[in-house]
């Protein structure tokens, strides 16, 4: 799924903090909103597998989310808002399409790479790909409520990210032509950092 969708789930888990304890909501909100974007940091280093953890993430989570109860710290708060929404994340990727330029046609079953088990899980296509229109209306579905519900930076948050969202879903199936011609260009000091399905 697009990193819009991933942001957004992230900060739905993490809204009804904003209800249940409003002086924590910064931190889990912050946290969850990291989290939920992370993984993908590893783009152009081993996508789906780098930053990927999706057994370990969770493992990881449920003692911070004991932690953060006990404690109530902001920092606990934040850091167990983190890895649920990383763990979040990841999950996600397995339900939607496979890790290839043109997801929609179904060539890849590689979702995200499971590092307990030590291979790659299968795709379920849910959302059959990024950037598809089940992916747009799951967008609108987790943005819509938080553009009502949330305050501030947050807000701005999920408005750019139904734009972004929107944008990405018109553009998505002509940019699979595109990056094969760009990325054609990239000097080869650069070209290792370049993943594999945008050369094709």
């Amino acid at each position: 799924m697009m990193l819009p969708t991933h942001a957004m789930a992230g900060l739905a888990v993490a809204a009804p903090i904003s209800v249940l304890a409003p002086e924590l909501a910064p931190a889990a909100l912050a946290g969850a909103l990291v989290g939920s974007v992370f993984p993908d940091f590893d783009l152009y280093t081993g996508h789906r597998r780098t930053l990927h953890y999706p057994t370990i993430y969770a493992l990881l989570a449920v003692p911070a989310v004991a932690l953060a109860a006990v404690s109530i710290a902001p920092a606990a708060v934040a850091l167990a808002a983190f890895l649920v929404g990383a763990t979040v994340h990841c999950r996600m990727d397995r339900y939607g399409g496979g890790l290839e330029l043109r997801p929609w046609e179904e060539t890849s079953e590689r979702a995200v790479y499971d590092h307990v088990r030590g291979r790659w899980r299968r795709p379920k296509r849910w959302i059959r790909y990024d950037g598809s229109p089940g992916d747009l209306a799951l967008l609108a579905i987790l943005s819509l409520p938080l553009l009502v519900g949330l305050e501030g930076p947050f807000r701005v948050v999920a408005a750019a990210a139904l734009v972004v969202g929107v944008t990405y879903v018109v553009l998505r199936r002509q940019l699979a032509t595109i990056a094969p011609v760009v990325f054609g260009y990239t000097p080869e000091t650069l070209s290792r950092y370049v993943p594999e399905r945008y050369r094709r």
